[in-house]
């Protein structure tokens, strides 16, 4: 269930859902890749966890996070680390009448913030969670993964390029990163290889990213009440 296309007495209507909220970014993602890149793989899973689920109602995807880290690249727009922490905080606070809030990130420069977030929440005695992937090796940004995925989504938005950039690991390029940005560390923008990108890959990566993603949904649902 969307959360933007209903009106509020279908939410009435039902047990108090579980709020999933899709968080993104506008940032550059290589010279392939559209700057909604993130926003769109995040409500892409949402919409496919929740799928069917009359008790889980997904949010609108935040389409602005912490990107500072890209600012050398033309067109991203970053709210920055305490903005997001205080956006996030301030709609979790106004999600009243649901069972749950869970946070869906897919951007990495959001993980920070979004810790102190849900433990300044927690602390509130709210029940919130956070779940975001991590992106093993060295293909953390732009590489195969995000292009499979995009090619499963939106294929019309893909560039015909393929792109190599830096293929080290994301704990090897954080001190560069935190320090001069992405473009110090890449120029064309892409950590990863995005040779050998299918759709078909991208459809399987869907996939086992919503599987996933339910499962956490489902443990983040409060135990039912004992008669």
């Amino acid at each position: 269930m969307k959360l933007g296309s209903r009106a509020w007495p279908e939410l009435e209507a039902v047990a108090p859902p579980v709020l999933v909220i899709p968080l993104g970014a506008t940032e550059q993602h290589g010279p392939h890749l559209p700057l909604e890149t993130d926003t769109l793989i995040a409500g892409a899973i949402a919409d496919a966890a929740a799928a069917g689920l009359e008790d889980v109602v997904t949010a609108p995807v935040l389409p602005f996070g912490a990107s500072d880290e890209h600012a050398g690249f033309p067109g991203t727009l970053s709210l920055g680390q305490h903005a997001l922490e205080a956006a996030v905080v301030a709609l979790v606070q106004s999600a009243e009448g649901f069972a749950a809030v869970v946070l869906l990130a897919w951007h990495g420069g959001n993980a920070e913030p979004l810790a102190r977030a849900v433990a300044r929440l927690r602390g509130e005695g709210r029940r919130v969670a956070c779940w975001q992937p991590s992106h093993a090796g060295g293909d953390s940004h732009a590489g195969r993964i995000e292009t499979s995925l995009m090619l499963a989504i939106a294929p019309e938005l893909v560039g015909g390029e393929r792109p190599v950039g830096t293929t080290e690991p994301l704990a090897t390029l954080m001190p560069v990163l935190r320090v001069a940005g992405v473009k110090a560390a890449s120029p064309n923008g892409v950590l990863g290889d995005a040779r050998g990108a299918s759709a078909e890959e991208g459809r399987e990566l869907l996939h086992e990213l919503a599987g996933d993603f339910s499962a956490f949904v489902d443990a983040a649902r409060p135990a039912p009440a004992r008669a």
